[in-house]
């Protein structure tokens, strides 16, 4: 089963905006876990533009399902993280000022310190995921970290797919091939939606979970967060 992982970001972007706490990040946490998501990511920055640290510490006694931190690995991600203890982090190479995660890990040049990073989050029972490209390469080096999983950084596979989404997804078939080879699981993220989301899900043999924040949280503008919770649900399920 490939589950859903809604990234709430947006909302806290939405909140910010005013300064007050319309919309309620933590509430809204819930109401997705109610109608359906399978699990809830956040990424807090540095600058704490949407994504606060103080949302962090509220929402991990509230979220039931899969709490999942994204995250440059510094060590005041690294102290927060071992304090809150989700049941999975993600590693991203993201620098302060990105506004969003915009390439994979070069794994094989940042080896040791990766290493590192999973050896700790290993001693604190915390599942490791680590962002990376569709390169078999990467992937390869990945597994030598001794992290859990790989996340397929999926903009690239969107990117192509209206001019040809079997040639799109070809290099994320076998990026999940090699993963499943060599002992990692699986998840996917970045600019997956109700168009290519189906498509992708049904032809990656592995694929344990992915994660949706940007293009979920518009579509709900129009459909309401039930109702698109339920159609990304949809997307997801064997037939």
């Amino acid at each position: 089963m490939t589950v859903l992982s809604v990234n709430i970001n947006k909302v806290a972007t939405l909140r910010n905006a005013r300064g007050e706490n319309m919309p309620d990040v933590q509430k809204f946490a819930i109401d997705c876990e109610s109608f359906g998501a399978q699990g809830i990511t956040v990424h807090p920055r540095p600058d704490e533009r949407h994504i606060t640290r103080a949302d962090v510490y509220k929402l991990r006694p509230l979220v039931n399902t899969e709490f999942n931190i994204e995250g440059y690995p510094s060590e005041e991600f690294m102290q927060l993280v071992l304090q809150v203890k989700p049941e999975q982090v993600t590693l991203v190479p993201d620098k302060p000022g990105d506004l969003t995660s915009s390439a994979g890990w070069d794994v094989v040049n940042n080896m040791d310190f990766l290493s590192s990073i999973v050896d700790r989050l290993k001693e604190a029972g915390i599942r490791s995921s680590i962002f990376v490209a569709a390169d078999v390469d990467q992937i390869r080096a990945a597994a030598k970290t001794g992290a859990d999983r790989i996340e397929l950084y999926t903009k690239p596979y969107v990117d192509s797919y209206e001019k040809d989404r079997e040639e799109a997804v070809a290099p994320f078939v076998e990026a999940s091939k090699v993963a499943h080879s060599v002992g990692l699981g699986v998840n996917a993220g970045h600019d997956l939606n109700l168009q290519n989301l189906r498509y992708f899900f049904e032809s990656l043999p592995y694929l344990n979970e992915v994660s949706i924040g940007h293009a979920l949280i518009s579509d709900a503008l129009y459909m309401g967060i039930e109702a698109t919770i339920k159609a990304y649900r949809e997307c997801l399920k064997e037939i």
